[in-house]
């Protein structure tokens, strides 16, 4: 229980980080928190499904299901993928226009 509780601080951490922060990498890292919230609340419930790897138990025995773990490492490479192209983005943001204010790269832009 104290497990899944972590987890949903480290989620809305990552969430508060979205809102809250006006600076682009500071989003991306919230960004990156939410991902490693989710991806940690998966192993955790695919881990208490059962209790021996499904390679060394024997007959009779109940194996962890090795599905949300093989998914959670396509998250994890997805979500350093996007973590990169984030950060891109705002480097080329603040190569054109001077700063990485979300509010600030609004107004520089027009599109307010």
């Amino acid at each position: 229980m104290i497990a899944r509780a972590l987890v949903l601080c480290m989620f809305l951490i990552g969430i508060a980080g979205l809102v809250a922060k006006r600076n682009l990498v500071k989003k991306t890292f919230a960004l990156a928190i939410m991902n490693s919230a989710v991806v940690l609340l998966f192993v955790l419930e695919g881990s208490s499904i059962g209790d021996e790897a499904p390679l060394l138990g024997g007959p009779g025995a109940s194996f962890v299901d090795p599905v949300p773990q093989a998914l959670m490492l396509t998250a994890i490479v997805v979500g350093v993928c996007v973590s990169a192209l984030a950060l891109a983005l705002a480097y080329r943001l603040y190569k054109a226009y001077g700063t990485l204010d979300v509010d600030e790269l609004k107004r520089l832009s027009g599109h307010e």
